[in-house]
């Protein structure tokens, strides 16, 4: 904090104003406190209030005064300051992908930064990549294979980091799951690592790459709600849990009661009927194939989708009712957790 200061001080007297701040949800004895929600200036009526960021935490700095002077300082004072504080504020391109990702960032850093960086309007996406084990050496192997020079790994946490990957603006829509199928493969070959790897969609440029970590993450969460024993799961395959979640409990329980009734529970309790469903499903509702992967006869199948039908009243050889279905298993799923 004593680099902050001294530069705000000096800041302040070049600019003839009575300067100071606090870290935002904090409290500075003798710095008045702005205790209303704002974006990026307000007043309380004797003091102007604006934000800046320093090292990747957010401030609220404080001028004296509400005339029109105060007003215009407080619109310009978050660029000048990030400007001021840049020869010991730099942050590595990795650092700064972090605070994309995390949302820790202004426009203007996040301007200045795209420009020293190079990175440009290329679209992007982000893979979240967990291992128990190696972490250093699954960075260093997922960076050997990147194709191109503005990729970049970032490290979360003691066992997971997110890599940063951009692509052609005709890049296939698959790209992002190929690549992360790539990558998986890689680990297990040449580390022996089992990782887990959550895939976002690509978003226009660098500064959209929150929403993408934030699908990533968002897959992993829901592969784990399920019990997923993939190595790979994409956001997009979870667009239909993603859009249950947001129903209200009370709600998924009408649900549920209109797709079916009591008898039902039997089906989802019974382990095998599930799993013949599931694969069913991921088989593309194909009898033959299915009873393939399942080890069972075709007859057996058969038999087994029939005591699905009679007691959930779903035939789900029919699409309509196996999507119904699909939607049903969901929700009590949902309900469960």
């Amino acid at each position: 904090m004593t680099g902050l200061k001294k530069i705000l001080a000096e800041v302040g007297e070049k600019l003839s104003v009575e300067l100071n701040c606090y870290a935002e949800g904090e409290r500075k004895k003798g710095v008045p406190y702005c205790d209303k929600p704002f974006e990026s200036v307000t007043d309380d009526g004797e003091n102007t209030f604006f934000r800046f960021t320093y090292k990747g935490v957010g401030y609220v700095g404080v001028l004296s005064g509400v005339d029109e002077r105060q007003k215009n300082c407080a619109f310009l004072l978050p660029a000048y300051l990030e400007s001021s504080l840049a020869s010991e504020n730099e942050r590595t391109k990795e650092e700064f992908l972090r605070d994309l990702m995390f949302g820790e960032y202004t426009q203007s850093s996040a301007a200045r930064y795209v420009a020293k960086y190079a990175l440009g309007n290329s679209p992007c996406f982000v893979v979240i990549v967990q291992t128990e084990k190696l972490l250093t050496e699954a960075i260093s192997l997922a960076t050997q294979y990147t194709g191109n020079s503005l990729d970049a790994a970032v490290r979360l946490n003691e066992n997971s980091f997110a890599m940063v990957k951009f692509v052609q603006k005709d890049e296939d829509k698959d790209a992002s799951c190929d690549y992360a199928e790539f990558l998986a493969q890689t680990l297990k070959e040449e580390l022996g690592l089992s990782a887990v790897i959550g895939v976002g969609e690509t978003v226009q440029s660098v500064r959209e790459i929150g929403q993408s970590f934030e699908q990533a993450t968002a897959a992993l969460r829901y592969a784990e709600m399920f019990e997923s024993t993939d190595s790979v799961h994409t956001y997009r395959q979870y667009l239909l849990v993603k859009l249950l979640e947001e129903i209200p409990q009370s709600r998924l329980g009408e649900y549920a009661a209109l797709l079916s009734d009591e008898r039902a529970k039997a089906v989802f309790e019974d382990e095998e009927m599930m799993a013949t469903v599931e694969e069913f499903l991921r088989s593309s509702l194909n009898v033959s194939e299915t009873a393939r992967n399942l080890y069972v006869h075709r007859n057996t199948l058969i038999y087994r989708l029939d005591k699905i039908k009679e007691t959930t009243g779903l035939n789900v050889r029919n699409f309509t009712d196996a999507v119904s279905f699909r939607v049903l298993t969901l929700i009590n799923q949902l309900k469960e957790k």
